[in-house]
């Protein structure tokens, strides 16, 4: 690996230049065609990249489209409820990013008179948007030389140049953003950024990469050292933890009740069936005894769970199981609201709730 700092290299001219020459011609030849590609609305690139922050292209294409057309512009999006904002998002996890463009597209609206800021500064003062987000947005609709540095710019400049910093590290983000910034085409930023982008995702990609047919394995590092898998260098290890969630379907004729998720976890604002949440697994002997489940159940045995499934996030794997029960008109469900069955598809739910009722009530999910 090299033994010189990242951040002290200075690329030579000649390299520089035939790297942007290669990297587009190649991109001509092999760029995906994409709604968010060869536009520059501002807005729209913004919604393309909130969306592909935590999300393949395959499942992001067709929320992306479904967004747009309910949502086509600043305004529609400021003026929306958030409810309704996340239930346009429901199914593409990590929903603080739709409550941070629901809150960004309010502050435009206030504060730049419903015009999308045109300054690198100013875009990336809105809520959600990082250095990534905002050199995205200012290179792609204002050709600002701004260089993007994502995960696959940060793979494929890694095995390129040979690099063994690691890319969780703050030495290592600053040293990556210092080269891609020399790699920068400044006469055409957007072109490049798009180009590196693409590299990343269908050539080098992080498993079995396009090695022999890359424009660049003359150059490439880490095949000429053999070392592909080997790059690049991550120092932290993601740690998860367990959570066990018994969650609770109870019916009462034609009626079923919700709550909302409210606090600083998982599927804020979210809706979900009435939970008991246990640091350990429990058994349902434990489960029946314990409030509020022990009032649900009227005298009766709990019934075995209707549907159980591991459901892994990014930080966290939660252990669901799922109990239907009918009550009647004098038990009380505190914290949730009663609403009519046929209801539940105007709601917005977690993709463990959806997996659900797409297992066990599929009739309530006919609009969906």
């Amino acid at each position: 690996m090299l033994k010189q700092e990242p951040s002290d290299i200075l690329i030579p001219a000649d390299f520089k230049q035939e790297f942007r020459v290669t990297l587009q011609l190649w991109f001509e030849e092999n760029k995906r065609t994409l709604p968010w590609r060869d536009i520059s609305d501002p807005y729209r690139i913004w919604i393309s990249e909130i969306i592909l922050q935590q999300t393949r292209v395959a499942q992001g294409f067709d929320y992306y489209l479904r967004f747009i057309g309910r949502f086509p512009d600043i305004l529609s999006l400021a003026d929306a409820d958030e409810e309704e904002v996340l239930k346009y998002w429901q199914g593409l996890g990590y929903y603080s990013r739709a409550r941070n463009l629901h809150q960004a597209a309010l502050s435009i609206k206030s504060q730049f008179d419903g015009k999308f800021p045109e300054s690198y500064k100013d875009v990336l003062s809105l809520k959600g948007v990082g250095e990534y987000t905002a050199a995205a947005i200012c290179s792609f609709a204002y050709n600002e030389p701004y260089a993007v540095v994502d995960g696959n710019v940060y793979r494929f400049l890694s095995r390129l140049l040979g690099i063994d910093e690691p890319i969780d590290s703050t030495s290592g983000k600053k040293s990556f953003s210092f080269l891609a910034q020399q790699l920068l085409d400044k006469e055409s930023p957007g072109l490049h950024n798009q180009a590196m982008m693409e590299m990343g995702a269908i050539q080098c990609v992080p498993l079995s990469p396009s090695c022999t047919s890359c424009p660049f394995a003359n150059r490439c590092f880490a095949f000429f050292n053999a070392c592909v898998d080997q790059l690049p260098v991550k120092l932290h290890k993601t740690k998860t933890r367990a959570r066990y969630f018994s969650y609770f379907f109870l019916s009462k004729g034609d009626s079923l009740y919700i709550q909302k998720r409210i606090g600083n976890d998982v599927w804020k604002n979210l809706y979900e069936l009435p939970l008991v949440e246990t640091d350990t697994p429990v058994d349902e002997a434990f489960l029946s005894d314990s409030e509020p489940v022990i009032k649900w159940l009227e005298g009766r045995q709990l019934p075995t769970p209707a549907y159980q499934i591991k459901h892994v996030l990014s930080h966290q794997v939660i252990h669901a199981s799922f109990y239907e029960l009918e009550i009647s008109e004098g038990v009380l469900v505190e914290g949730a609201r009663e609403i009519r069955k046929v209801e539940l598809e105007s709601y917005p739910v977690s993709r463990l709730i959806h997996l659900f009722l797409e297992h066990c009530h599929p009739e309530l999910l006919e609009v969906f």
